[in-house]
């Protein structure tokens, strides 16, 4: 949800047109000094802020906004937090980066030069989990000098889970922490532009470039599953445990009806698990597969135990040492809810990762 918040960098170009020349080599957007947060709510009252620690932001020459946020580096100065917000509700393994793009009319880029200081709503398209919007945001645009521009919120931007698909990540964040979300949240922000120093070979269809762009990893490769958070090399068995518990709940690792074919669009979520197991090196892997009360014990047993090893196959395919994990059938005997709703029925059908104790 804070990823919104970028929108209102777009309001870059306002700044960049106003003058003659100004546009002329782009600008960047200065991480180090820009923040971007976002608030949400729990059982009532609870109010929590969150930012995010890896964003980028370009203006090209004719005008054009280009924002970034890496959802993985959601942070909620909690790790565990962390994880549940990138695998449950962002699903990071599918959707790595939200992106946001806009354009300024030309008397606003005017009105901007002349009075260095100016409040107005920007309109901006975000793409965010797989959907997009077309969404208003009201800021304040100050330009401090001709080569620097400071976009701040002039009030929270209000994002709603259900304008993005996020409603079952709602659900999952909930169940995950036996907590009651509010399915919305507040971005704020405070975003520093500065110009690039325009070059004599640029041409009127030059697209200024950062510098250090955002991590775009594609959900498919492992490195989408690194946090500019997280802490290098190995993971501690608590950072491990929180990992595979997480990845657990997602229910992203879905199967062709009553088989054990993994669908195609399970591979990103394996992807991540590979690269999560091998930084747990010490540490065995009980693939888990349950199922609902549909069908018969002896019918259920047999497919989840194939279902276990379908997935077990796929991560000794992708370099996991086959050592390392053990697949395991539980069938219908141990299930998360009753199986009394359709929603109920899909939880329960599902594959679990826990540390082989044995």
């Amino acid at each position: 949800m804070a990823v919104l918040a970028l929108s209102l960098c777009s309001v870059l170009p306002t700044v960049a047109t106003a003058q003659s020349g100004l546009l002329d080599g782009g600008w960047q957007l200065d991480r180090e000094a820009s923040s971007l947060r976002f608030q949400s709510i729990k059982n009532g009252s609870k109010i929590e802020t969150s930012s995010f620690a890896n964003f980028d932001g370009t203006l090209d020459e004719q005008g054009n906004a280009t924002l970034l946020v890496e959802l993985n580096s959601v942070d909620t100065n909690v790790d565990l937090r962390n994880v549940r917000m990138r695998f449950l509700f962002f699903e990071t393994f599918k959707f790595p980066v939200a992106s946001i793009t806009t354009r300024v009319a030309q008397d606003t880029l005017e009105e901007l030069a002349s009075k260095r200081r100016i409040s107005l709503p920007v309109e901006f398209d975000l793409d965010l989990h797989g959907v997009s919007q077309t969404l208003t945001a009201d800021t304040v645009l100050t330009m401090f000098t001709d080569n620097q521009i400071a976009i701040t919120s002039e009030s929270p931007v209000t994002i709603m889970a259900d304008q993005f698909d996020l409603m079952e990540g709602v659900l999952k964040l909930q169940e995950a922490a036996n907590v009651e979300i509010v399915p919305s949240g507040s971005v704020s922000f405070d975003l520093i532009f500065t110009r690039n120093q325009p070059t004599s070979t640029a041409s009127s269809t030059t697209t200024a470039v950062a510098s250090a762009p955002v991590k775009t990893s594609s959900a498919a490769d492992p490195a989408a599953a690194a946090s500019a958070l997280e802490s290098s090399g190995d993971f501690s068995v608590e950072e491990c445990t929180t990992r595979f518990d997480t990845l657990s709940q997602t229910g992203a690792i879905n199967f062709a009806f009553g088989s054990s074919d993994i669908d195609a669009v399970s591979h990103p979520l394996l992807q991540t698990l590979v690269n999560i197991i091998q930084r747990c090196p010490d540490l065995r892997l009980v693939v888990g597969g349950h199922t609902d009360s549909s069908g018969s014990d002896a019918t259920n047993m047999l497919l989840s135990s194939a279902r276990a090893e379908s997935v077990a196959r796929y991560l000794r395919e992708a370099g996991v040492s086959p050592e390392r994990i053990r697949p395991v059938g539980f069938g219908e005997t141990r299930p998360l809810v009753s199986n009394d709703t359709r929603r109920n029925r899909a939880r329960n059908r599902r594959i679990e990762f826990t540390i082989d104790e044995s």
